[in-house]
């Protein structure tokens, strides 16, 4: 089992290209729908706790699982299959960019990867509201007026995320317990 997690966080780090959101499809692909480690609730609730941990959330993520699964050793095997490769591959492409940094053609590289990991990020919001609808449960419109709220909040003003998303807890946990 130990092997399977770190050959699955392995994968996923390498082909994990944009930034930590930018990886959530892969690690939910892998975890929820061909591992089967997790329900699609159990991957929600994870980035949910992701968000509040501190440190990089595809680690976290890995941690996390690794965790579910193996307990302490499956957390340590999924952390480092999530970091080991990340290294090697930042490593070469530092190289990379620094000698070739200047060139036109690198610039359209960073732009069409930035434009993925939008893309990405957009699949998965797509995929936990569109999920929820299918499996029964209705998407919260508290929950979607928090989001877009949020969303103003970070862009506009740029307070400390992690109020916001403290804030926006808050605001759940009393719509929780007034509708209990």
């Amino acid at each position: 089992m130990l092997l399977k997690i770190v050959l699955s966080f392995m994968k996923i780090a390498v082909l994990a290209f944009g930034g930590a959101y930018a990886s959530i499809p892969l690690v939910e692909r892998e975890v929820v729908e061909i591992q089967q480690w997790m329900s699609y609730q159990e991957f929600a609730d994870l980035l949910a706790l992701d968000e509040l941990t501190p440190g990089p959330i595809l680690i976290n993520s890995a941690t996390f699982v690794g965790m579910k699964v193996a307990g302490i050793p499956g957390a340590i095997a999924a952390t480092l299959g999530c970091i080991l490769p990340c290294c090697l591959i930042a490593l070469v492409v530092i190289l990379i960019y620094r000698k070739y940094r200047k060139l036109s053609m690198m610039e359209s590289v960073v732009h069409s990867l930035k434009c993925l990991a939008i893309g990405l990020i957009l699949s998965t919001f797509l995929n936990m509201v569109v999920r929820n609808s299918w499996d029964g449960r209705q998407v919260s419109i508290l929950a979607l007026i928090l989001m877009s709220v949020s969303f103003i909040i970070l862009r506009r003003y740029k307070p400390n995320p992690l109020l916001v998303m403290l804030g926006c807890g808050l605001i759940m946990l009393v719509f929780g317990l007034a509708n209990a």
